[in-house]
């Protein structure tokens, strides 16, 4: 018996194995043929609307990564000869800003570490070429932008209105086709599985431009504040961006996101649909406050009743330290020593301030002036249409002669040279927003309007 027994249960292993052999290559078969099925293009489209190239992508980061890559693969290669060309005459090598890139890589999530490789396999360019753009991005001063939040009383119906100036220097452009940057523009409509879904104009290469709307209604921008206290202990903020829009429900939680792991000196506005607020970040410390905060009203800067406003220097005192020596960037001396800083820029032999010198800050001090007059003089009465409006008339230089010779003096380095801008109403969901082309800025340019619920809601053709 025993023996009979063995003889069973050996000739019951010998049926069993191969069973499960057939099995294990069954599934291994059908788990490729599913993979082999999968096109990570299913959910990414490109539309044209009066002009404006709308990019359409959803699924996966990967996924995301490649729709954005592929479908502009031309532009986008366009783009990143001309941002890492740049980045090169500002003395960012290229293994300079992938030795960056390795250290901040440790606070980017892997979801965003598969999209930008899904950018570089869709476009046909090495990882590392992505990887040293978003640093580049990061790294030469590239923004020189204007935020606005506006509500309560402060609004014609009491609606809140976020506003943003997306501005960096006209000047970039691709050493192949002479191609500029910001002629490659992009309204970018995002549904990610594991996340909100979003809208941000931007231009091709960047998953958003520095700025945009979730369909939560919470509403962020960025605005690049130089600092002595700095660090690369924290993501890129191209993608703290997007993981602000992607995972972020609530103002509280948005806040959180961009004052952890701080990096180099930034400015944000953020709102959700009934508040807004202002927040200043170095490395080493930060503050957020709403517009009836006591450091809103240090002089010479002021509040306004429900009204958060920013650009590109910081009000918060044990910040601005950080920035400047003079805590007042205004007045005649202000004036001087920007006179001062600029003849130095053109004397020969000296040296070229490639990102910024406190010295120059004088033309961001008379853009916020400028810019909360108009406010004031439009209080209570603010919409989208002559919220936008006024934005554009100040960048314009319509109503202030010194900003206007500014801006014509400092050509080609970035200051309230828009490439686009945008106004946007959470409780309605509508969207103004300008593009620049070749030789005109975003405020030069007509105002298209979106909605974007309709926009998350649109199917591909």
């Amino acid at each position: 018996m025993p023996s009979s027994r063995r003889r069973s249960t050996m000739q019951s292993k010998k049926i069993v194995a191969p069973i499960i052999f057939i099995l294990l290559v069954s599934n291994i078969s059908l788990a490729i043929h599913i993979s082999s099925l999968h096109n990570p293009l299913d959910g990414g489209w490109l539309e044209e609307i009066d002009g404006v190239k709308i990019l359409h992508i959803s699924g996966s980061h990967y996924d995301m990564g490649y729709q954005h890559g592929y479908l502009l693969k031309d532009e986008f290669r366009e783009n990143l000869r001309a941002i890492l060309n740049y980045s090169e005459s500002k003395g960012f090598t290229f293994n300079r800003l992938l030795n960056i890139w390795n250290i901040m890589k440790n606070y980017v999530p892997q979801e965003y570490i598969e999209e930008l490789q899904g950018l570089a396999d869709g476009a046909g360019v090495s990882f590392n070429d992505v990887a040293a753009l978003y640093i580049a991005y990061e790294c030469n001063g590239l923004m020189e932008c204007f935020g606005i939040v506006a509500w309560d009383n402060a609004t014609r119906n009491g609606d809140l209105i976020h506003a943003r100036s997306f501005d960096l220097p006209f000047s970039i452009k691709d050493p192949v086709t002479g191609k500029y940057v910001h002629e490659n523009s992009v309204l970018i409509v995002r549904k990610p599985d594991d996340g909100y879904a979003s809208i941000s104009p931007s231009v091709v290469t960047r998953l958003n431009g520095g700025g945009g709307v979730n369909e939560l209604g919470i509403a962020y921008g960025n605005l690049i504040s130089w600092s002595r206290d700095q660090s690369f202990n924290g993501p890129p903020f191209i993608i703290r961006a997007e993981m602000v829009l992607d995972h972020t429900s609530t103002i509280e939680d948005a806040i959180k996101m961009v004052t952890q792991n701080r990096t180099l000196g930034w400015n944000y506005i953020i709102s959700d649909k009934s508040i807004g607020y202002a927040i200043e970040t170095n490395s080493n410390i930060f503050y957020m406050g709403s517009w009836d905060n006591p450091v809103e009203s240090l002089g010479p800067f002021w509040s306004i009743d429900h009204v958060v406003r920013r650009t590109n220097f910081f009000i918060d005192p044990a910040l601005a330290s950080s920035q400047r020596d003079r805590y007042n960037p205004g007045g005649l001396m202000g004036l001087i020593k920007l006179l001062v800083a600029s003849m130095d820029m053109f004397l020969p032999n000296m040296k070229k301030h490639v990102n910024f010198d406190p010295d120059l800050i004088y033309p961001m001090w008379r853009l916020y002036k400028t810019m909360s007059r108009e406010i004031e003089r439009e209080h209570g009465n603010l919409n989208l249409s002559n919220t936008i409006s006024m934005m554009r008339k100040v960048y314009s230089g319509r109503t202030d002669l010194l900003l206007k010779i500014m801006e014509r003096v400092g050509k080609g380095r970035g200051f309230a040279e828009s490439w686009n801008q945008w106004v946007y109403n959470p409780e309605t969901g509508d969207m103004y927003v300008s593009f620049a082309t070749s030789d005109r800025y975003a405020y030069e340019n007509p105002l298209h309007c979106f909605n974007i619920f309709d926009l998350l809601n649109a199917q591909p053709p």
